[in-house]
């Protein structure tokens, strides 16, 4: 399902060497880079590429600043509040009681009512202006009205209502001061914060129409492989292609801009074409990493003077997956063309690169997007062991049942039945794992059935 690797060309136990031109290396075997090691080259070459390209911030409707990080501090365009408001329903009053009531009320969002003079009171809305005089404002509930008369001089005029309070009245209760919370040009969060929903809200109160965001990092995927369907069932030797609907959306919850997925097939010059025209900042491709006939990956690299960061990774499954920079600010990665090794690809290299592409923390790679990484917390315990790979990490679907980790049985290479009801990957050191220890684990880049379950919720 999804495409071939071809055979792998790793030589177990060799160290990772240093980066050398793609045509400074032999096709018929590579020394493959320890799991952990091809991790931090990833980064650090998404860090080069961020350095060597000036990525000047970009401005984005709040409607869609979710999930993207701060590019400079979210500073208050106003005073918050932006004047003096009332906390409650009730009535601003002027003074010592009692209070005589004017006859017109006070709302949120219309004009203020004319200053109180000591001694009188007006009805009032929450989050409506409060008059110039007013000395506090008496909840309703904490209230009584009445009639009296009314006197000009020594002669009787009508009635007037009357309030009373039904406990003490202290100066400037229940009114919203201007500036409680913040003043013009306060800094409300720094840059490098990640926009949830309270960051939209805060923004939109401050003023904000268009927040400064860091720049997503732009990616173009290119499937390969003559053997692959885009529709209908498989036949007569031809499989359906299982990456291509599943890296954009991936990518783009990694917190990529996906310019395009397009198809090459098992053609040397349009991959080559294609991967030296392409915008973007990381082009990913998917088959082809390894050295059978139609495999054409690294030649097309030769060709392009790439260099080789990453040539094989000590991982199962993914070995056959590459890392090489295009030039100064331009990556490929190269993914196996099995599904769930393409998707060890995506945790192993492409996630660290994009997350220092974009400057963001590493434990940003795999959240959720729209929400920040949660605080770290220790890893529960695997309930069941894990058998391991004599040489290399495994990745291992896995679920949260009763506190513990448990292994997902669907983990071939060729499999994405278990990654599609994970909660995480797990990160199994050569050897394997006991049951009651704690695996390192990886999120995903959405809500799983457990966080769903949970009460989580992510956009």
């Amino acid at each position: 399902m999804g495409g071939r690797t071809g055979r792998g060309r790793m030589t177990p136990g060799q160290p990772a060497p240093a980066p050398v031109p793609a045509s400074g290396r032999g096709h018929g075997h590579h020394r493959a880079t320890p799991w952990p090691e091809a991790r931090a080259i990833a980064a650090r070459a998404g860090a080069e590429a961020r350095a060597a390209k000036d990525r000047p911030p970009v401005r984005v409707p709040l409607g869609r600043a979710l999930g993207r990080t701060l590019a400079e501090p979210l500073r208050a365009l106003t005073d918050l509040p932006s004047f003096d408001s009332s906390a409650m329903d009730g009535w601003a009053v002027a003074g010592p009681a009692p209070w005589t009531v004017r006859e017109e009320s006070v709302l949120a969002g219309h004009a203020g009512a004319a200053a109180l003079a000591p001694g009188e009171a007006v009805r009032i809305a929450t989050g409506a202006r409060v008059p110039a005089g007013a000395t506090a404002v008496v909840r309703a509930e904490h209230s009584r009205t009445e009639e009296a008369p009314a006197t000009v001089g020594r002669a009787a005029a009508g009635t007037v209502l009357l309030l009373h309070p039904l406990r003490e009245v202290v100066t400037g209760q229940d009114i919203r001061p201007r500036g409680q919370e913040c003043r013009t040009g306060d800094e409300l969060l720094p840059a490098g914060t990640v926009v949830s929903p309270a960051v939209l809200g805060l923004a939109a109160a401050a003023g904000y129409d268009e927040p400064a965001v860091l720049p997503r990092p732009r990616v173009e995927i290119l499937v390969l492989g003559d053997e692959l369907l885009t529709a209908g069932l498989p036949h007569d030797g031809l499989i359906r292609d299982a990456l291509g609907p599943m890296l954009g959306p991936w990518l783009t919850a990694l917190g990529a801009e996906v310019l395009a997925t397009r198809r090459i097939g098992d053609d040397a010059e349009a991959l080559y074409e294609a991967v030296t025209a392409s915008a973007a900042d990381l082009v990913v491709t998917t088959g082809g990493t390894a050295a059978g006939p139609v495999d054409h990956v690294h030649r097309v690299l030769d060709k392009a003077a790439a260099t080789l960061l990453v040539d094989g990774v000590k991982v199962r499954p993914g070995h056959p997956m590459l890392l090489a920079r295009l030039d100064a600010a331009r990556h490929l990665v190269g993914l196996p063309g099995n599904p769930l090794a393409a998707v060890s690809g995506l945790l192993t290299l492409a996630a660290p690169l994009l997350a220092a592409l974009a400057g963001e923390p590493a434990t940003r790679a795999a959240a959720p997007t729209g929400a920040p990484a949660a605080a770290e917390a220790p890893a529960p315990a695997l309930r069941d062991a894990v058998q391991g790979h004599p040489h290399d990490t495994r990745l291992v679907p896995v679920v949260h049942r009763d506190g513990l980790v448990v292994p997902l049985r669907y983990n071939g290479p060729a499999m994405l039945r278990g990654i599609a009801a994970a909660d995480a990957m797990a990160v199994v050191p050569p050897g394997g794992s006991e049951p009651g220890r704690r695996p390192e684990l990886l999120a995903l880049p959405w809500p799983t059935a457990t966080q769903l379950a949970q009460g989580a919720c992510f956009t």
